[in-house]
C-alpha cells in the first residue's frame, strides 16, 4: 500500500499547517499538499498527505476517513499511481 493519501471533501477553512496536525496525531507526516484552483488561488477542498509509513497511512484511513472536521465529512482513501489515474 502506498503511503501517500487523497483526502476529500474538506472546509474551505482548512490549511496545510491544520491537516498536517490532524494527520500527526495517527502518524508521523512526511508532507501535505493542499489543492488550490491555479486561477483563483482557492482551495479545491482536497489534498495529498503523505504518511511517513504505511501503517500509519493505513491507520489514518481507519480513524479519519468519515471524520467531521469544521462540519464536513472528510474522505481518506489511498491515493492512485498518476499512470493508474491515467488509465481508468
Amino acid at each position: 500500500m502506498s503511503r501517500t493519501l487523497y483526502v476529500s471533501n474538506l472546509p474551505f477553512s482548512a490549511t496545510e499547517e491544520m491537516l498536517t496536525a490532524k494527520f500527526a496525531l495517527v502518524g508521523p507526516v512526511i508532507s501535505v499538499k493542499l489543492l488550490r484552483d491555479p486561477a483563483t488561488g482557492h482551495s479545491r477542498r482536497s489534498a495529498f498527505v503523505e504518511m511517513q509509513t504505511r501503517a500509519g497511512a493505513h491507520a489514518a484511513m481507519a480513524r479519519l476517513n468519515l471524520a467531521e472536521y469544521d462540519g464536513r465529512l472528510m474522505s481518506v482513501n489511498k491515493a492512485l499511481a498518476p499512470a493508474a489515474a491515467a488509465t481508468t
